[in-house]
């Protein structure tokens, strides 16, 4: 288990303390919650600089990777969801969710056929992440309609934007794949 793959682990353990924190009954809970989120986002890029820097690429690195950020980034959304109740909040989380199933079940299926590397991560892709990170931790730090929760909500349409654009993007790589008749 390389450090790395440790790291990548320790942000899915992360999860249920997100959860646990978000949900106590404390004063500081949303700030402490953004904490926990913003330690989960650190880690997601400093997993992937180690194991390019120290040459440690693994099979479950790869596989894992992008599960863990799959995985707190839904729980996240679902948890703002909940607290929030609103509709404008719930449409950037569907198209998000919606579009990583999509894209998760593309790589799988591009992957049996032998063409995984034409559905690769983009540069939009990577920005998109970003500021969707970005966005969820600024809708954790406060309480719902506050100043900084409708920053977030700015925030986090402009990464729906960029979701659904690397949609395309990679609908695109493998349009032609996607079009052939069985």
């Amino acid at each position: 288990m390389s450090i790395p793959n440790i790291i990548t682990s320790l942000r899915v353990l992360l999860i249920p303390v997100l959860v646990l924190v978000y949900y106590l009954p404390f004063e500081g809970r949303y700030l402490a919650s953004a904490a926990i989120f913003t330690v989960a986002s650190i880690s997601d890029w400093l997993d992937g600089y180690l194991a390019r820097r120290w040459d440690q690429y693994t099979q479950f690195g790869a596989f894992f990777d992008p599960v863990a950020d799959k995985l707190i980034v839904a729980v996240a959304l679902v948890l703002l969801v909940a607290e929030h109740a609103s509709v404008w909040l719930t449409i950037p989380a569907m198209i998000i969710i919606g579009r990583e199933i999509v894209i998760s079940a593309l790589r799988e299926w591009m992957a049996e056929l032998g063409k995984r590397t034409s559905v690769a991560v983009s540069y939009i892709g990577k920005l998109k992440t970003t500021l969707q990170m970005v966005a969820i931790i600024v809708l954790l730090i406060d309480v719902p309609n506050s100043h900084a929760a409708n920053v977030g909500l700015v925030l986090l349409y402009g990464s729906a934007v960029l979701t659904i654009w690397s949609m395309f993007i990679y609908l695109a790589a493998a349009w032609d794949e996607l079009t052939k008749d069985i």
